[in-house]
Order: structure tokens, then C-alpha cells, then sequence
């Protein structure tokens, strides 16, 4: 099983999780999983968590917690998946002691995790966030991590059967039906 995959990006508070979240939710009777990537770090940490949490419940989503380590997360198969969000992820995997640690190791674990949710559920939606407009000149880590994070949007991007941008609360497609926009 090789399900449809879209990658929605956007910038903070675009309204792009609502977005992807409301994909599944149209993606009919499918079982539903999220992925939630954000490590979790002080008590705001946890009670943003459990709040989300909560609200995930009432629309039917059970939670995976994966920070780092995509290939080793136990997603159910054949279901609806949502993962959020793929800037966390990338950091994670960059910057956390139990990530990958360098660049290259980081966009293949990913990588191979999206791949291996891919290969097993009936729809996939990634979240990912647009955080190359603040400016092009950045060093060390910043730089590290933005060029890391394009590659794997790229990389995702091609496997997509669909892309978006949400813009305001819109979604601009790049990509949709194997038709490409310009």
C-alpha cells in the first residue's frame, strides 16, 4: 500500500495545521494518527501537549510521540496519518542528544521514516514550516539547520503527490494530480 501524500507548508500561525488537520478529517472513515514531533521540555511543554491531545481525541485521532527517530515510530497501518510538524522534526533530529545529530544522518532518518509511513498508510499529510523568508544570511547552527530543512522539504516535495502553501488561511497548490502550477 503506497497512500496520497500531501506536504502543506506555511508560516507561523498561517493556518496551515488547521489545513492539513481538516485533510484528514475529509480523508473519510480511515483511522486517524498524528504524529507530534514536539519534544517536550518544561510543565508549558506538557500541558500544551496534553492539551492538544485532548482536542485530538475528540476528532477521532489517536497520538504517536515521535520527536526523533521516524523509521522506529509504531503508526498503525492502512490509516489517515498526520504528521506535525516537520520543523520540529528536523531540528529534533539536528539538535537533540537522542537525534541523528549530523545534517546528513538527520535527512536520512527522516527521509526513511516518511518513506516507511508512506509505504504502509492510506493517506499521509506532512506539515512543514515556511521559515525562509526572515532573511539569506545566517551562520552555524541557523545555517546548518535552514539548509537541512529545504533539502528535506525539496525531498519531500518530489515524493508528494500534492504540495500547498497556506496563506492566510488559503491554500495555494504547487502541486496537485500530478499537475504542476507555476
Amino acid at each position: 500500500m503506497s497512500g496520497r501524500f500531501t506536504l502543506v507548508a506555511g508560516g507561523a500561525a498561517s493556518g496551515k495545521s488547521e489545513f492539513a488537520e481538516r485533510l484528514i478529517l475529509e480523508s473519510g472513515p480511515l483511522p486517524r494518527h498524528y504524529i507530534a514531533t514536539m519534544e517536550i521540555f518544561d510543565e508549558e511543554c506538557r500541558a500544551r501537549v496534553a492539551r492538544h491531545r485532548a482536542m485530538r481525541a475528540t476528532k477521532g485521532f489517536s497520538t504517536v510521540e515521535s520527536p526523533v527517530n521516524l523509521p522506529g515510530a509504531l503508526v498503525p497501518p492502512g490509516g489517515a496519518v498526520l504528521l506535525e510538524c516537520m520543523t520540529n522534526l528536523t531540528a529534533n533530529e539536528l539538535f537533540s542528544p537522542n537525534g541523528a545529530g549530523s545534517a546528513k544522518a538527520a535527512e536520512a532518518s527522516i527521509l526513511a521514516g516518511v518513506d516507511k509511513i508512506l509505504s504502509t498508510c492510506a493517506r499521509l499529510v506532512i506539515v512543514t514550516g515556511e521559515v525562509f523568508s526572515g532573511g539569506n544570511q545566517y551562520a552555524g547552527d541557523t545555517d546548518t539547520y535552514l539548509r537541512l530543512l529545504a533539502r528535506v522539504n525539496r525531498a519531500l516535495a518530489a515524493r508528494a503527490d500534492e504540495v500547498c502553501e497556506v496563506v492566510c488561511g488559503l491554500p495555494v497548490w504547487y502541486k496537485s494530480e500530478n499537475e504542476v502550477f507555476v
